[in-house]
């Protein structure tokens, strides 16, 4: 009796050996809605098939979650809400891995999951708990929104979460075809991206704490067209809807700016051409005031058209530099104009003060521009580089300013003084350090502070020192050679303002618009050529000034009109801008027009003597006519028509020849006095 009882307690022991462990996670689970999450249930030895049975339930609404027995598992058995949604890794059983599968994770999944497992033998179980079910769901605009250029949209976007909105650490909008963000909100802060778009688009501030993260967008481009996506992220999980906007159409404003262009195109063609016939009736009264009207009245229904452009579709710097260009271009034609030898009183030197007006204010305009864009940019920038930048700044504005104060005395009151010299030499000298400050300034904003050091080693001492090596050596030592200087002078430009337009091109090569910039950086640096060869020869006579008007006031203008109504109508075609930026035409223009100015201005001694040896020998045969008389008289007879002809054609000639003669006595003591 006592064996049996030894035997039997030794069987118990070596079948409690060996039993098995059922193990499961080390923790609960966090899921996220609408993921897979695997339920851990395992053991460490591989259990015999036969007779195992296991058993996954949900323990605190006592449901069937699944079930594996007779060697296969059992969906049949399952609650109906895990149809299709749970199961076994089937291949792995063999190896003790008896883990659940669960797909498609919703909000009423989370509580506690029992796995039994049975042998024939004997049974052992673990639990697993979900948590948590983390949900973050985007919803977005079931259907596009229609709007017209100008209007104001909305575009939904709200985000479904458990998760408060002050934890969401991002939402963020873009275009579909573009990588950069357009608006963000991170960190509890809105941050504008995307330089487009300033002003225009917003959160819906007050509706945030709710979910609310959908953008307003104002003023509608046809450019806005387009599919925006609206992405949100919390933590590991990410969700994204959609928005689209669609039939953008003309607006009033549209409308406008094409007629502007009409206008614009079709007064400059009408005033120049009444001007030419007044010239040509010798009424210098009526052709005087129908020049100033043709300098004036297209510019300034161009500098409203650009403005209008700016508004619907064009982005600050582009409009900016346009309107400013627009409003100040008066200045350069004006100097320029066939009739400017006939202002009143002192206007008539005066008057040649006023590129170097244009000069300065279109400069002060630029940099403003540029130095509210460096200060956008500038918050990852050392404090003492933001310093350094805005005194580059303030001293670029400060010499402007004493070079426009002094122009506007010229113009006003021209006289001399102590206060006059004082402008004049700070004047003279800021025209010199202007270029190489304007560098100095670019480098350390937008480029490298190694480039902005060799400027400011090299380039300021090359630039003043051969200027005014240039402005008292030169002159005196070549003034019998004047066409020689002047050659010479267009090489040294040429090389400098290179040299200037190329360091922009460095300078501004990671900036979007770098090649808008470049275009208004080559005119400016034409024109500050035209204010440094005033400076240096004094004051210049400027050959074919008809021709020169012409190009100036109508053919510049109606290239502009003309490329400013092809992409209004291509961008309501299209959706896109076909130039991009309006820069690349207008200042290229007008970067084509100074040029020549400033190339008739250096080969005018050329140009003169060109000129002269056409005129010597028709006033040789004006001044002795008795041979062609004699000639005339033998085989033609007498008819006094003829000779009221002849009489009108010397008439209209002598007027011509005088100017010709005035404008040569001028050449020459201006030669004198350079």
């Amino acid at each position: 009796m006592r064996l049996l009882y030894t035997f039997s307690f030794v069987a118990l022991i070596l079948v409690k050996s060996n039993g098995f462990l059922v193990k499961g996670p080390s923790g609960p689970l966090v899921v996220r809605l609408g993921s897979s999450v695997v339920l851990p249930c395992y053991v460490d030895e591989p259990l015999p098939l036969k007779g195992l049975k296991v058993i996954w339930i949900r323990t605190d609404v006592n449901t069937l979650v699944h079930v594996y027995q007779d060697y296969e598992s059992r969906p049949d058995a399952q609650y109906q809400d895990y149809h299709d949604r749970a199961h076994f890794f089937t291949d792995k059983i063999i190896h003790g891995n008896f883990s659940l599968r669960l797909e498609n994770v919703r909000a009423e999944d989370k509580g506690f999951y029992r796995c039994k497992v049975y042998t024939e033998q004997e049974s052992d179980e673990s639990l697993v708990q979900i948590k948590e079910v983390e949900h973050l769901s985007v919803l977005g605009s079931d259907h596009p929104v229609s709007a017209s250029v100008g209007e104001d949209v909305t575009l939904n976007c709200s985000v479904d979460s458990h998760i408060p909105p002050e934890h969401i650490q991002e939402v963020s909008w873009r275009k579909i075809d573009e990588d950069e963000n357009i608006l963000v909100f991170e960190n509890k802060k809105t941050l504008l991206v995307d330089e487009r778009y300033r002003d225009r688009v917003e959160f819906f501030t007050d509706e945030i704490p709710k979910g609310n993260f959908s953008l307003r967008l104002k003023s509608v481009r046809t450019e806005d067209q387009g599919v925006y996506i609206c992405h949100a992220n919390a933590g590991n999980f990410s969700a994204s809807a959609t928005a689209e906007v669609e039939q953008l159409g003309y607006s009033v404003l549209h409308i406008i700016v094409f007629i502007l262009c009409i206008i614009a195109s079709a007064s400059a063609v009408v005033l120049t051409t009444l001007w030419y016939q007044f010239h040509r009736l010798q009424r210098p009264n009526a052709a005087l005031l129908l020049q100033i009207s043709s300098v004036f009245v297209p510019n300034l229904i161009m500098f409203f058209a650009f403005w209008f452009w700016g508004v619907i579709e064009g982005f600050l710097s582009e409009t900016v530099a346009c309107c400013a260009h627009y409003f100040l271009r008066p200045l350069l034609l004006l100097w320029v104009s066939p009739h400017s030898e006939h202002f009143p009183g002192n206007r008539k030197t005066a008057i040649h003060c006023i590129v170097h007006l244009q000069y300065s204010l279109f400069t002060n305009v630029v940099y403003s521009v540029l130095f509210q864009s460096f200060w956008e940019e500038s918050l990852s920038y050392e404090q003492s580089d933001r310093v350094l930048i805005t005194i580059l700044f303030a001293i670029m504005i400060l010499i402007c300013i004493i070079n426009i104060v002094f122009l506007l005395a010229e113009l006003i009151r021209n006289k001399d003084g102590r206060m006059r010299a004082a402008l004049d030499l700070v004047s003279d000298i800021g025209h010199d350090v202007l270029p190489p400050l304007q560098l100095i300034f670019l480098f350390y904003a937008f480029g490298t502070a190694s480039g902005a050091l060799f400027i400011v080693g090299v380039f300021p001492l090359f630039l003043t020192l051969t200027r005014y090596n240039w402005k008292n050596a030169c002159v005196k030592t070549l003034e019998p050679l004047r066409s020689f200087r002047r050659a010479a002078w267009l090489c040294f430009m040429i090389v400098v303002n290179t040299i200037m337009v190329y360091s922009y091109l460095i300078a501004l090569k990671k900036e979007k618009d770098c090649e808008g910039w470049v275009c208004v950086a080559a005119f400016l640096q034409v024109l500050w050529g035209i204010v440094v060869l005033k400076h240096s020869f004094g004051d210049l006579d400027l050959p074919f000034r008809h021709i020169v008007h012409l190009i100036g006031s109508v053919v510049v203008v109606l290239v502009n009109s003309f490329a400013l109504m092809t992409e209004l109508i291509l961008k309501m075609v299209n959706g896109e801008r076909a130039i991009e930026d309006l820069r690349k035409v207008v200042f290229s223009s007008e970067c084509i027009f100074a040029s020549f100015v400033l190339l008739l201005i250096i080969f005018e001694p050329f140009i003169k003597k060109f000129q002269q040896r056409f005129q010597n020998p028709a006033r040789r045969s004006q001044q002795n006519p008795s041979s062609q008389n004699e000639v005339v008289s033998d085989e033609t007879p007498h008819n006094p028509s003829n000779q009221n002809q002849t009489a009108a054609q010397s008439f209209e000639l002598r007027p011509m020849l005088e100017t010709e003669e005035q404008e040569a006595g001028r050449d020459r003591d201006g030669g004198d006095a350079a």
